[in-house]
C-alpha cells in the first residue's frame, strides 16, 4: 500500500532521491500507466523509492469551480490504485490559485529538489507548470540538466483502435453508460467506493435489501441498471445488481441520485463501511413501473441476467484481478 502524504512537506527524508512519476493521473488508465510502468522499472534499477506526485483538488476545478470535474478515481481510490502498480508513496500537493502563480524554476527548486529530493522524473510528453505554463517539457529536460536529475517524456498512449486513451474519453464512455469501453481504456472495471448510507429501506420490504450510497453531483454515470461486483471493507467480494438513478417508481424527478446495490448471497449489516462497487455491464435504462409489484418483477429478471453475466466474468488485468475478483490467498 502506497503511504499518502497530503503535501510535500510532509515528505520524510528516507523516501527522497527516488524517482517521481507527476501528473493528475486521474483514472489511473492505461496511458497513465505506460507512464508508471517505466518509473517503478526505473525505481527497481536504482533501488530508491517509486514516488507518485500530484495534485489535489484537480486543476480544472480550481479553475472552472462552477463546472467541477467528474473524477474517475478520488484521491483515496487513486492512492489505492497506485500501491497495487508498485509506489511507495503518493503526495497529494494542495493546488490553489497561488500554488499555480508560482514560477516554472520555483516549481523544480522548491518542489522537485528541496522537498523530493527528486533523481528521476517521469511524465508526459505534454506536462505544463507553473506560472502561465511556462514550464514545458523542454524547460523540464534543461531543469534536469542544472540541477542533476534525469527527465523521462512518455508519448501519448494509443488503444489498439490506434486512438488515444485519455480521461475525458472514459469520462464520455461511462455518460452513455459503456462501462466495458470504459473498462477496456482503464484496464480494469470502472470503480466507486463510498460510506454505505441509511435509505428508507423499501428495498428490504420488497425482499431486495439494498447497500445504499451517494455520489458526487457532478457524476455523469448514465442512470440505470448494472451488473457489478461489491467489496466490502474487509475485502470480501459479493456479485450483485446495482441501481444508478432517481427511483422513478418510488421517488419525485428532483429525487437525488443514488447508488443502491443488491448484493447477492448476503446478509448483513453494511452501515458505516466503506465499500466498493466495480461495474462490469449496463443491463438497462431506468424505468417507471405501475407499482411495486411490477417493479419487483423486473428486479427478478435483473437478477438473473446480473447472474448470468458475472457467472463467467474473467480479470482484464492484474489490476482488475486485484481491484474486482477476490484478494490473493
Amino acid at each position: 500500500m502506497a503511504q499518502r502524504f497530503h503535501d510535500v512537506e510532509s515528505f520524510p527524508d528516507e523516501l527522497k532521491g527516488g524517482v517521481v512519476a507527476i501528473g493528475n493521473f486521474d483514472g489511473v488508465h492505461r496511458g497513465h500507466q505506460a507512464v508508471l510502468a517505466r518509473a517503478t522499472e526505473a525505481s527497481q534499477a536504482l533501488g530508491v523509492s517509486a514516488v507518485v506526485l500530484t495534485f489535489e483538488p484537480h486543476p480544472r476545478t480550481v479553475f472552472r469551480p462552477e463546472q467541477p470535474v467528474f473524477r474517475l478515481t478520488p484521491a483515496p481510490m487513486k492512492a489505492a490504485i497506485l500501491g497495487q502498480l508498485g509506489f511507495d508513496a503518493v503526495v497529494e500537493q494542495p493546488f490553489d490559485k497561488a500554488f499555480s502563480a508560482q514560477s516554472a524554476e520555483e516549481f523544480v527548486t522548491a518542489i522537485l529538489c528541496n522537498q523530493l529530493g527528486v533523481r528521476h522524473v517521469f511524465t508526459g510528453y505534454d506536462f505544463h507548470f507553473g506560472k502561465g505554463r511556462e514550464g514545458n517539457p523542454d524547460f523540464l529536460m534543461k531543469a534536469g540538466d542544472r540541477h542533476g536529475f534525469d527527465v523521462t517524456l512518455i508519448e501519448q498512449f494509443q488503444d489498439e483502435n490506434a486512438e488515444v486513451v485519455s480521461s475525458s474519453r472514459i469520462r464520455a464512455a461511462l455518460a452513455l453508460g459503456d462501462v466495458a469501453e470504459a473498462a477496456g481504456l482503464l484496464g480494469y472495471r470502472y470503480a466507486i467506493s463510498s460510506e454505505v448510507l441509511h435509505g428508507k429501506k423499501l428495498g428490504r420490504t420488497l425482499g431486495y435489501p439494498t447497500a445504499n450510497m451517494s455520489l458526487p453531483p457532478e457524476t455523469t454515470l448514465l442512470p440505470g441498471i448494472y451488473a457489478v461486483r461489491f467489496r466490502k471493507a474487509d475485502g470480501t467480494v459479493y456479485d450483485g445488481v446495482a441501481s444508478f438513478g432517481r427511483r422513478p417508481t418510488v421517488d419525485d424527478d428532483n429525487a437525488a441520485l443514488v447508488l443502491e446495490t443488491v448484493l447477492f448471497d448476503f446478509s448483513g449489516d453494511l452501515y458505516g463501511e466503506t465499500c466498493t462497487v466495480s461495474f462490469v455491464s449496463r443491463l438497462r435504462g431506468e424505468e417507471k413501473f405501475d407499482g411495486l409489484d411490477e417493479l419487483v418483477a423486473q428486479m427478478k429478471i435483473d437478477e438473473a441476467e446480473a447472474r448470468a453475466v458475472l457467472g463467467h466474468l474473467t480479470p482484464l488485468s492484474p489490476l482488475d484481478r486485484a481491484m474486482t475478483f477476490e484478494p490473493a490467498g
